[in-house]
Order: C-alpha cells, then structure tokens, then sequence
C-alpha cells in the first residue's frame, strides 16, 4: 500500500491482532517486537518512509501511571477515545476496499472535503480511529 504516516498515538490491547491489521491489511513492515516486563512493544512502519515508525504499545505502558490511570487508559481505549494515526495514499478509495474487505470496523466511506482531500476513517482492532486522505489535486501523497 501507499501510506506515509503523518502522526502516531498507538495503544493496543492485543498486539498480534494489531500486527496483523498494520501488517497484514495495511502493508506496513515490522520492524521490531520487543517484551519487557509483561508487556509487548512492536515497531512498525511504511517502507516510503523509513525514518517515521509507529510503536504499538500497552495502555498504561508508563511506568508513573498509578493502577487507577491505567483501568481508565484501558476504558478510553476500550471505547475507541484514544488518539489515532492520519495516513496519506495516492488512492483513497482503493485502500478504503481493502480495508473494508479485511472486515474493519468503518466511520467513514470516502468523503471529498472542503479542505482539499478525500478521505476516509476506520477504527484499528483496538478500537483507535484511522484516517485515510488523498489530496484532491491528484498530486499523490499528502505531506500535511
């Protein structure tokens, strides 16, 4: 797939769910899978842009984060209110099938924007929203 990551803010409950949905249907590399104390962090990443990674990590993965903040952690992320990663491909709609194939929770089916870019939304298997754009003016790859 064309995808260039724009920003990143990846919690996950289950990792090989997550792996295979980033992996998987979205195409992106892995490029590390690291355990710790329990817990799982896994780096992945678009082979266009090698210098920009997503770290898939536990909620709560902070280790300041009191037993309290990491059950709410793991309620927003349960109730898909956590961040998520905004995406740029050269073809909205081809990757919207695609995703769409895979069984992907949908929000949004493709949509022109005012703002200049067709776009799309998902949740990931964790419940975090993902947005899909194309710009508008056919010039491929967003770079905002």
């Amino acid at each position: 797939m064309d995808l260039l990551l724009h920003q990143c803010f990846i919690a996950v409950d289950d990792h090989d769910k997550a792996v295979y949905f980033y992996r998987d249907v979205l195409g992106l590399e892995v490029r590390g899978d690291v355990g710790f104390e329990g817990m799982r962090w896994v780096t992945l990443g678009s082979p266009l842009q090698p210098e920009v990674s997503i770290v898939l990590e536990p909620p709560g993965a902070d280790p300041d984060a009191s037993p309290a903040d990491k059950d709410a952690l793991a309620r927003l992320l349960a109730k898909g209110m956590l961040r998520g990663v905004i995406f740029s491909t050269a073809d909205c709609d081809a990757l919207h099938a695609r995703v769409r194939e895979a069984g992907v929770e949908v929000l949004q089916e493709p949509t022109d924007q005012p703002y200049g870019v067709r776009d799309c939304a998902f949740r990931d298997p964790a419940g975090n929203l993902l947005r899909f754009m194309e710009r508008k003016d056919g010039a491929g790859r967003s770079s905002t």
